[in-house]
């Protein structure tokens, strides 16, 4: 009994069931035995492939035998689903056949607030048999993950409903579709204005869901018509609940959207949500005690905030639109904790900003700068921290391996195009696609060592993920399970 224990443990540990490192947000993992080459061609070291449809932005997460990740609706597993959608698509972990997928209506209107053809981009967050998820539609959904193969848990039972374009009739609920436990619209009930694709990584803790929002600028980037929306709140997890949100105005300060997740730390004794604001800022503030909580939504108790970028504009920001030499700085990866400090990329913004980024370390217990390391043009990644050592990319088509202590630089392994995914650390190797549809595997190292490149599908904007021994790679159009033990994959 105590070796059946320990065995269900470490398997449980290997899962992936949220984006990144639980609660640090580290680009790494602990599974094991992975692969130093594959050719999908060949079909060596390919367990299985599953096509997810043509705009794919989303990083699968794995847990208790699924895949889930985020996609468009061209793929169409369901053909009484027809025309562009977001969707969640769950496959199986062994042979990726398809289960079930959570299927949402495109937003009417403007498209700046649903881009058309883009797969949902937020990564699921998975505890137990409950999934935690942000739409194109920016509502928070907590599913079964077993979705309706076992019939509707409620207390939704609107289904049939949601899944309908705005004017048509309800349909059928099948087992191919969603089990919705409930649903949180940030929309509707907080005035938040979406821009482009909502993206967020739900941060889990205890009874409380934190993400960020998404509120952004007007189609015509010149405002933010939401100016008193939230950018951070957190929910409760079992019933979807309001339980806080940020007192920071962000609104005026927005220079593109809300795009960065947020990540937990300890410090000190005491836990702490690490925020990258859309102003440039860096926060932190006061993790929520069950004890503490109020049947009333409460506002974060800051701790303190860094200015990542003090000599950027802070007033007629929007000023500053399509200025590449100067503007605002924002964020779009996730903050990491590591060992008391904080790791985050920040900079100019891809579409609209300056060409100047830096990856930043501060000290987790009060936001002093402890080091500031030059990377090229732009960066949207979360860095990847191993043995003393980060690993991080940038739209210079670059990935850069970086002294965690000192910041300063060791290598940098050139790419075919700039990198919107991060880097993954995992079993002695680093893992990393660009747009370019190259994928490198090299060696942990402060020496450079390349094991394998490989030429895929379509561009990848994801970071690799590894569960259970094997390695999952989302391009636009596909996602791949890469197995060492499958030495040339069935037909």
């Amino acid at each position: 009994m105590v070796f059946s224990i320990c065995f269900i443990n470490v398997a449980m540990a290997q899962d992936a069931p949220q984006w990144g490192e639980k609660h640090s947000r580290n680009m790494v993992s602990n599974a094991r035995d992975l692969p130093e080459r594959f050719n999908p061609e060949a079909g060596m070291n390919i367990k299985w492939v599953a096509d997810i449809g043509s705009h794919g932005y989303g990083t699968p997460v794995v847990v208790n035998g699924k895949v889930l990740i985020g996609a468009n609706n061209v793929a169409q597993y369901d053909e009484c689903h027809e025309g562009d959608r977001g969707t969640i698509l769950c496959f199986s972990e062994e042979d990726g056949s398809f289960l079930w997928q959570l299927t949402v209506p495109r937003i009417e209107g403007d498209r700046h607030h649903d881009w058309p053809m883009i797969g949902i981009c937020s990564e699921p967050t998975v505890e137990g048999d409950r999934v935690y998820v942000l739409t194109n539609r920016s509502e928070v959904l907590c599913l079964d993950l077993d979705g309706q193969t076992d019939g509707n848990d409620g207390p939704f039972l609107g289904e049939s409903w949601y899944m309908a374009p705005s004017g048509e009739f309800p349909m059928e609920v099948t087992q191919k579709d969603a089990d919705i436990i409930w649903m949180y619209d940030l929309r509707l009930q907080l005035g938040i204005r979406p821009h482009d694709s909502p993206h967020a990584s739900i941060l889990l803790d205890g009874d409380f869901l934190y993400l960020n929002t998404c509120n952004g600028v007007d189609h015509r980037h010149l405002k933010t018509t939401a100016l008193k929306a939230p950018s951070l709140i957190a929910l409760n997890k079992n019933t979807g609940q309001l339980v806080a949100r940020d007192n920071e105005n962000f609104g005026p300060r927005i220079f593109h959207s809300s795009w960065s997740s947020p990540a937990l730390g300890e410090v000190n004794g005491q836990k702490l949500i690490f925020f990258a604001g859309p102003d440039g800022i860096l926060y932190a503030f006061e993790a929520l005690d069950k004890s503490t909580a109020n049947e009333k939504p409460q506002h974060f108790k800051k701790v303190w905030q860094r200015d990542c970028d003090p000599n950027a504009p802070k007033n007629n920001i929007h000023d500053y639109l399509k200025n590449r030499e100067e503007s605002p700085s924002n964020f779009l990866g996730m903050p990491v904790y590591y060992k008391n400090r904080i790791y985050v990329t920040c900079g100019g913004d891809i579409w609209w900003g300056k060409q100047e980024c830096w990856l930043k370390c501060f000290d987790a217990t009060d936001g002093t700068e402890l080091w500031s390391t030059e990377l090229e043009q732009h960066s949207a990644a979360t860095p990847a921290i191993s043995d003393g050592l980060v690993y991080v990319t940038d739209c210079g088509k670059n990935l850069h391996c970086i002294d965690a202590e000192t910041g300063n630089k060791y290598w940098k392994q050139p790419m075919r195009q700039d990198a919107w995914g991060s880097a993954l650390a995992a079993d002695g190797k680093i893992f990393v696609g660009s747009r370019g549809s190259d994928f490198w595997i090299i060696e942990q190292d402060k020496n450079r060592n390349v094991l394998d490149s490989v030429q895929l599908d379509s561009p990848i904007h994801t970071t690799p993920v590894a569960a259970n021994g094997v390695l999952y790679i989302s391009t636009m159009r596909k996602l791949y399970a890469v197995d060492k033990q499958i030495k040339k994959a069935a037909r």
